[in-house]
């Protein structure tokens, strides 16, 4: 359940930072009733980053697969190991 508080709370910075280390979620900050902010642990921010990055890798990948650009997984394998004198 996402937490919501008013503005005005963040007087109380280490209540602020008390509920973003409660949970996992962002706490929403309001401003005259509307959304103005939003605040995570640092922890939560990080995984949140990671996950954009592999929505953004698999968007690529993606693409790459809709232009051809991908290659046989055993055709590669085999050419490495012929390469590097590798056996199976």
């Amino acid at each position: 359940m996402p937490r919501i508080i008013p503005i005005k709370d963040l007087k109380n910075t280490t209540k602020v930072s008390e509920m973003c280390h409660e949970t996992d979620e962002p706490v929403f900050v309001t401003k005259n009733g509307y959304g103005d902010m939003v605040f995570m642990s640092m922890e939560t921010y990080e995984s949140s980053m990671k996950m954009q990055q592999i929505y953004r890798d698999l968007e690529v990948s993606e693409q790459q697969v809709v232009e051809g650009k991908t290659k046989d997984a055993r055709l590669s394998l085999a050419q490495l190991r012929e390469k590097y004198g590798l056996q199976a």
